[in-house]
């Protein structure tokens, strides 16, 4: 089966090269339970396929004799496993992508992990997958790994399905055995939707029906594993589906040029053929395809190519170019499917970034409708999403993007949720369709804005925010300086989040999701009391970055004032009148900040007070005043201004 057995190899090196680079690629990984065979099978493919070096090879013969699991013998397995721990425990951890080829077909195959822990790693190797290989031990049968695999596989879209009843060596090659997991497993397939599924019995071990024909399976007349790997035939949606091309990069070299790059992501595409750039709306159509060999005449999904229009229209990073007469929906709230991949659970309302294709925006994410239980397939009710856990949520962001469903393109449907502040992927998403609720919103014009309520009042609206850790005594230099503001005549209103929690946070605990939820709603408060025109002075612990920089995004320029009531610990402990404290260290009062939840103070407030005692909270009210007179929001708009 290597592609090293062919005479151009010997006669025409460039020859075969030029054969070899044309060969179709297939992508597909491995998956099942832990100890299926998996590593064991790529192993094996490698090894047949003449492509383990031969120091690789000593090196493996080296290790089945001190690591392997075979008395000696090659262990293939080792060929994969690369991480120590993996060898140690016996089981993958990693995604291990490896290459091969035969004489029909290049591959690139990505042995996932087994384990339920890993499973954040397994959906990371199927999204680009086409086909997947689900290995089932012959002596257990369809196990809860294996429906848990294959409904991943099926929600990312794989439609070509292997099932591979392994280690049947170790069951005698038993026909009956493999008829009945064979039953087993189409039954179950037929629930999620799989369809299109092969079945062939093996031993990777032993090499059976790996490459040809076993012997030791007279019973059995399908094809080998190669042999439907080298043939099957992978639905090309992209290629007949409609023209999407997002936008990497903006190639302007010179005055004379203007092109968009990037990668096709479905349909084709000709010089004259009539485009929409989104989310604009605007149309041209296409002047050139232009790419480093020179100008095609046509250019189709997964390649990468420069576009020129004939009319200039605004285009920037991040739009897609689509076909005029089919575009792509645009729009900012979706249903998707979440597959949470962080250690931190997600936290509904936490505003976190969106990476759809080149594009990134602010999100946030609502309480999930359900998370799914993939060993039964049953809806359960979530208020969050732990790690490896897959839910179905609505996300809000915020501007109109581009998109298709997951469903009809992978590349405009898929996207990634990242954290803002550490950077790291938390989730992986897959958007079914945009809420219609998002057509039926839209803001009433109003006659009497914010600049005008505020010049009555003569002051420039803002919201004054005072975080710190309980004790601190935010509430009491608040209290002090409203008092201060209303003698001088200014409109305002203290939210207080004691108060707060009576009412509008009556339903909300004070775990990390309820906080997060208390300052969102407070926020949103907060955002319509500045349009009213008021100063508003909210006074809450917010222990969360990302919550007090939500707040601050709601809001214009100069109309957020962070003030961190700097306390320590020690010192606002020791204030503690309502022995709140003292509760949580006994362990009586869960989720206390600065005991068992964090507090995160700011990096860079407009205003830092010292409140350990050195300072009384009279001088720090007035420092405060201070600096709404020093920023202008104790003076009325100009004429003409904004507020």
């Amino acid at each position: 089966m290597a592609h090293t057995t062919n005479d151009l190899v010997a006669t025409d090196i460039e020859a075969y090269l030029r054969l070899h680079e044309h060969k179709s690629l297939l992508r597909f990984i491995t998956c099942g339970s832990v100890d299926d065979g998996k590593s064991t099978l790529i192993g094996r493919l490698l090894y047949d396929s003449k492509l383990v070096f031969s120091d690789h090879l000593a090196a493996l013969e080296s290790d089945s004799k001190k690591v392997g699991t075979q008395g000696g013998e090659l262990d293939f397995a080792l060929l994969v496993d690369g991480l120590a721990a993996e060898r140690e425990q016996g089981i993958t951890i990693d995604v291990a992508y490896r290459f091969f080829s035969t004489e029909r077909r290049k591959f690139i195959v990505a042995d996932t992990p087994g384990h339920e822990q890993y499973t954040r790693n397994m959906v990371t190797g199927a999204s680009t997958a086409d086909l997947a290989v689900i290995l089932i031990d012959a002596r257990k049968g369809v196990l809860t790994q294996t429906r848990r695999h294959s409904y991943l596989v099926s929600l990312l879209g794989i439609r070509n399905i292997v099932v591979a009843v392994n280690k049947l060596d170790l069951v005698d090659y038993s026909q009956e055995v493999f008829d009945r997991i064979e039953t087993d497993y189409r039954s179950f397939a037929a629930e999620i939707g799989l369809s299109d599924i092969v079945c062939i019995p093996m031993s990777a071990l032993a090499g059976d029906n790996i490459t040809e024909p076993s012997p030791n399976t007279p019973w059995y007349d399908g094809p080998t594993l190669v042999g439907h790997l080298e043939t099957v035939e992978i639905a090309d949606d992209l290629h007949t589906g409609p023209f999407r091309l997002p936008v990497q990069w903006v190639n302007r070299p010179n005055l004379d040029f203007r092109g968009f790059s990037g990668q096709i992501a479905g349909g084709v595409v000709r010089p004259g053929d009539r485009v929409r750039a989104l989310p604009s709306g605007q149309e041209s159509s296409i002047a050139r395809i232009v790419t480093a060999d020179g100008d095609l005449d046509e250019a189709v999904a997964g390649q990468s190519v420069t576009v020129t229009l004939m009319d200039e229209i605004d285009v920037s990073r991040g739009d897609v170019i689509a076909a005029a007469s089919e575009p792509a929906a645009v729009a900012d709230q979706f249903e998707c499917h979440l597959v949470w991949m962080s250690d931190e659970p997600m936290l509904p309302g936490r505003p976190y970034l969106l990476k759809l294709g080149s594009r990134t925006t602010g999100v946030t994410v609502a309480q999930p409708k359900y998370k799914v239980n993939v060993n039964t397939l049953e809806h359960a009710a979530a208020r969050t999403l732990e790690l490896n856990e897959i839910g179905v949520c609505n996300i809000h962001l915020d501007r109109r993007v581009p998109f298709d469903p997951y469903t009809a393109n992978r590349d405009m449907g898929g996207f990634i949720l990242i954290d803002r502040f550490t950077r790291a992927t938390v989730a992986a998403g897959l958007l079914h369709f945009a809420l219609r609720r998002a057509d039926n919103v839209h803001w009433q014009a109003v006659e009497v804005d914010k600049t005008a309520r505020a010049r009555l009042k003569g002051q420039r609206p803002a919201v004054v925010w005072f975080t710190g850790l309980s004790g601190a005594g935010k509430s009491t230099i608040a209290n002090l300086v409203e008092k201060r503001l209303h003698d001088q005549g200014f409109h305002t209103y203290l939210l207080d989040g004691d108060n707060v929690r009576h009412g509008l946070g009556r339903d909300l605990g004070f775990t990390d999701a309820d906080r997060v939820e208390n300052i969102r709603r407070t926020a949103e408060v907060a955002k319509l009391m500045v349009d009213s025109g008021i100063i508003v002075l909210a006074s809450f612990i917010s222990p969360f970055r990302a919550e007090r920089d939500m707040a601050r995004s709601l809001l214009g320029d100069g109309e957020f004032v962070e003030v961190h009531v700097d306390a320590p610990l020690s010192v606002a402990e020791a204030r503690d009148r309502k022995g709140l404290y003292a509760k949580a260290r006994r362990g009586e009062l869960a989720h206390f900040t600065g005991i068992d939840s964090p507090y995160e103070p700011p990096e860079t407030p407009e205003l830092r007070l010292d409140a350990s005692g050195s300072v009384s909270a009279e001088e720090n009210a007035g420092l405060v005043v201070e600096h709404l007179r020093r920023a202008g929001i104790l003076e009325p708009p100009a004429p003409g201004a904004e507020a």
